[in-house]
């Protein structure tokens, strides 16, 4: 019988933070932040990579990637190498440690239901009804006609727009994860378009559930159309009405995840990347972590979880999915 092959580390013992990295040391903050990216991806467990690698450029990234934690580093030299210490890599993450092969690696994530379908069928329904029921309308997507339009048209196209834009870097994550769009909540409940300001004849939803080995996460994908503040433990914008409250009304349609014996990672709020100034945001952290986050920082939080390097073991992945693709309903 022969002996188990043991998988090798890429990094060199007693690699400094930059190494680990792959950047030299007076790499830009913006050099920086894509090469963490990149070794993510590189080193997950679940795109086939080693665990002890991955925690090695988590623990890289504490120390170097934020300004002050990097300027202290820079300042001593590092802790770890004035002890005669390497500084990564920390313990193993709890992450799913059997990862798919490297023709896997290029496969989609798995994805049921239609992303921006609801939204797309209410904006036409909107259109029409504010066109004039039997006026021609040659083309709906017409810029001028959409100038002209009322504010709640335009969101709702908006809203099917984000939606499509999130599914497509949801697609991206490979086969170990699994993606429903459009979920329904509660069957028969007008509380998700009131919450969102929306028409009352619109259902209520989760744009997308996601599931993979970092967890199992709720995402709303917004464009209000303004930048984007923080309000106690919510948003808000001058494209919302004052009184709403898009993260509470998330977690509210949240809670339909007893109903599958399961409980979310985190709630999460996908805007694009200039409606807010933070990659992620973190509006709440006890409990379930409620979140926003700019579109293109959606793949590395999912890829790594929330907290970085926490996760599902296969068992419970493979369990999860199967209760969720019997339970799940679309709208």
């Amino acid at each position: 019988m022969s002996a188990a092959k043991v998988p090798m580390s890429q990094f060199p013992p007693r690699a400094t933070p930059y190494q680990v990295l792959g950047v030299t040391r007076d790499a830009s903050a913006t050099e920086l932040r894509r090469a963490y990216r990149r070794q993510m991806r590189r080193t997950h467990p679940d795109l086939g990579g080693d665990p002890e690698d991955f925690a090695a450029v988590q623990r890289a990234w504490e120390l170097v990637g934020e300004a002050r934690a990097r300027a202290a580093y820079d300042r001593t030299g590092g802790a770890g190498a004035a002890s005669g210490r390497a500084p990564g890599p920390a313990p193993s993450p709890r992450v799913w440690t059997s990862g798919p092969t490297a023709s896997q690696e290029a496969g989609r994530a798995r994805s049921h239901g239609h992303p921006g379908g609801a939204s797309r069928q209410r904006y036409l329904s909107l259109l029409r009804e504010w066109v004039g029921r039997g006026a021609g309308l040659t083309d709906p997507y017409d810029e001028a006609l959409i100038a002209r339009a009322p504010a709640e048209i335009r969101h709702a196209l908006a809203d099917a727009l984000a939606e499509e834009a999130t599914a497509a870097v949801l697609a991206g994550l490979g086969t170990g994860f699994t993606i429903w769009h459009d979920v329904a909540t509660e069957t028969g409940s007008q509380g998700w378009a009131a919450d969102a300001g929306a028409d009352t004849s619109d259902p209520a939803k989760i744009d997308h559930i996601v599931l993979g080995p970092s967890g199992l996460f709720a995402l709303q994908s917004e464009d209000w159309g303004a930048p984007v503040q923080v309000r106690g433990r919510d948003l808000a914008s001058a494209g919302l009405d004052r009184r709403a409250r898009p993260m509470a009304a998330l977690a509210r349609r949240a809670k339909l995840a007893r109903r599958w014996r399961a409980t979310f990672t985190a709630l999460v709020i996908v805007l694009p990347d200039a409606a807010i100034e933070d990659r992620v945001t973190v509006l709440r952290r006890r409990g379930t972590p409620r979140l926003a986050v700019q579109r293109s920082g959606l793949d590395e939080l999912l890829r790594a979880g929330y907290p970085a390097g926490t996760g599902m073991d296969l068992d419970r992945v493979f369990a999860l999915r199967s209760r969720l693709g019997e339970r799940i309903r679309f709208v």
